[in-house]
């Protein structure tokens, strides 16, 4: 019978998890990202949590950080609902089968897959630019590709713990026509469902620690009003270019903590 990962090798101080809650609402809130990209290694590398820990515990403290950064964009007529939905119902059976697949699944085989993906995202932010106005035609075939896409976002949250957003922001906008805002928007919606169902998941398989989840999360939660309006602020090239240099730091980060791990091995 697994054994599930222990929560009692370290206990986190109070402070220092709301401080990597301010940081991950702050960009969730202005890239339409659940704020796990900085969570999961804040916590692995900077706190020492076990890695799939902090994986788990990422995925929790996402709900509360979604649910205010849905909001806030929803006020403003920026979420796709029908887009929303078809993408939950994907990510919620996605963030099971990833959150299975993580206590049996080599992590690093996924970071290179996923790293591959941010650079081709990275380079396509510096030529496609969404207008505002752009919408998504639903129509039943992009309603199965939402869903099919909301399942591979769902798989990589529950082995990575990334609310998904850095997957489906860029998806939205090059591939269904969404506009910046309302890609960020949906995103965040989406994460809501597959937040509760990698959670859950995670929980039954003792990979994630509530206590830090919740620290992260209510503090996370708070500063994403403060990340979307600056979204709301910033016009869409010049968006990009910020989301395209935070993803460029972040693929870094993944490769060099990749590198030094293989040369440790």
């Amino acid at each position: 019978m697994q054994q599930p990962v222990s929560q009692t090798r370290v206990r986190p101080a109070a402070p220092s998890l709301m401080l990597i809650g301010v940081a991950g609402g702050t960009l969730s809130g202005l890239f339409g990202i659940g704020g796990g990209t900085i969570i999961v290694p804040a916590l692995a590398l900077w706190l020492l949590m076990p890695q799939k820990l902090s994986a788990g515990t990422s995925v929790a403290a996402i709900l509360p950080t979604a649910i205010v950064g849905a909001t806030t964009y929803a006020i403003h007529s920026n979420v796709d609902w029908a887009a929303a939905i078809a993408l939950a119902v994907g990510i919620i059976i996605g963030a099971q089968v990833g959150s299975w697949l993580l206590s049996r699944v080599p992590v690093h085989v996924v970071r290179w897959v996923f790293m591959g993906f941010l650079a081709v995202v990275i380079v396509s932010l510096w030529f496609v630019v969404p207008q505002r106005e752009d919408t998504i035609s639903l129509t039943v075939l992009t309603a199965l590709l939402l869903v099919v896409t909301g399942f591979i976002t769902g798989i990589l949250s529950g082995l990575l713990g990334v609310g998904g957003g850095v997957v489906v922001v860029p998806v939205l906008m090059f591939f269904f026509g969404a506009s910046d805002l309302v890609a960020k928007g949906t995103s965040l919606l989406m994460m809501i469902p597959g937040s509760i169902s990698g959670t859950l998941g995670n929980m039954r398989r003792g990979n994630v620690d509530l206590r830090a989840a919740a620290f992260v999360g209510v503090a996370a939660a708070a500063f994403v009003p403060v990340g979307a309006t600056l979204a709301g602020v910033l016009d869409p090239f010049w968006g990009n270019l910020a989301f395209s240099a935070y993803l460029f730091f972040l693929l870094c980060q993944m490769l060099v903590r990749e590198l030094r791990m293989r040369r440790n091995a």
